[in-house]
């Protein structure tokens, strides 16, 4: 198993990469019970598509491992996650299961992996990019270690562009942004302007899931270079 990798240093932001650390390392010991349940639907989803593709598999966000077991035996499982609190229950889980198609786990910024280009079949980021500072430079990240014909696979919260639902959404932000969450930036108007500027990159799926319909499944595909160009 791949040593655990320690971070340097990033520039501040409103919701930096500390903050997001401290969240989830105090999220760590209870995260299973509080969302493993809510959240096995939507995670169901997921690793369906990616079984369906199968090859190496670059999980991102893979807290404390709870997908692991769903991934079929004959994929190649590398997990990253910015919390070494998660990441110390996901090695655990490894361990006791035996799960030897986990190649290995890492604490790695979502917007700096440590990959070569082109590294992976899919990227899966269940319930990520809506709790990294800067979400569109983690999807370049994703798009860039991902290989041509492969899959980036996210499981997100899609806000509201509109109405009470992006009033109430705006008024909860101030209140959750501790707890590493942000419920008011991410209606579907910015992935589709991050999909538009972003060379090679389709959307093949995008489909609700649970819970209460404010989560989606996407599936975007990195376009062969042939198809790229013509």
């Amino acid at each position: 198993m791949a040593e655990i990798i320690k971070l340097d240093g990033s520039r501040p932001l409103d919701f930096d990469r500390e903050t997001v650390e401290q969240a989830y390392d105090r999220w760590a010991p209870v995260y299973d019970l509080v969302f493993g349940g809510v959240f096995s639907k939507g995670r169901k989803a997921a690793i369906q598509a990616t079984n369906k593709i199968g090859g190496r598999v670059l999980e991102v966000g893979v807290g404390t491992g709870i997908s692991l077991p769903q991934y079929a035996p004959h994929l190649r499982i590398f997990g990253t996650d910015i919390s070494e609190a998660m990441l110390d229950k996901a090695k655990k889980r490894v361990t006791e299961l035996g799960l030897k198609n986990v190649e290995g786990l890492a604490v790695m910024d979502a917007e700096k992996l440590e990959f070569p280009d082109n590294s992976f079949d899919v990227v899966m980021a269940q319930y990520v990019v809506t709790a990294v500072p800067n979400p569109e430079k983690a999807l370049d990240e994703f798009a860039r270690v991902l290989r041509p014909g492969g899959e980036l696979i996210i499981l997100t919260r899609v806000s509201a562009d509109a109405g009470m639902r992006r009033f109430i959404e705006q008024r909860l932000q101030p209140v959750v942004r501790p707890l590493g969450f942000r419920t008011a930036e991410f209606a579907w108007s910015r992935y589709a302007q991050w999909l538009a500027g972003a060379r090679g990159i389709e959307l093949a799926e995008r489909r609700l899931v649970p819970p209460l319909g404010h989560f989606s499944l996407v599936r975007f595909r990195k376009i062969e270079a042939a198809a790229a160009v013509a």
